[in-house]
């Protein structure tokens, strides 16, 4: 479990926040960093300093693969 609680000010965690190429110009984006000691860490791109959600690996691993298998579909 990483060492990061959920809700860290995002911008005092020393990673690098990656942000997808489908991002558009509203804003419409969430940024994620992988945390140093494991895990992922999740931001609004329009709150860089607001908190952020932090997810093991294996959480996230679980999390794309049912994107990837179409589980979530219908949330769009």
């Amino acid at each position: 479990m990483p060492s990061v609680p959920n809700g860290v000010r995002a911008s005092s965690l020393d990673v690098r926040w990656t942000k997808s190429r489908h991002s558009n110009a509203e804003g419409n984006c969430v940024e994620v960093a992988t945390l140093a000691e494991g895990g992922v860490a999740m931001r609004n791109s329009r709150d860089p300093h607001g908190p952020a959600l932090v997810y093991t690996s294996a959480e996230v691993a679980a999390f794309l693969a049912g994107v990837k298998d179409g589980e979530f579909d219908g949330l769009m």
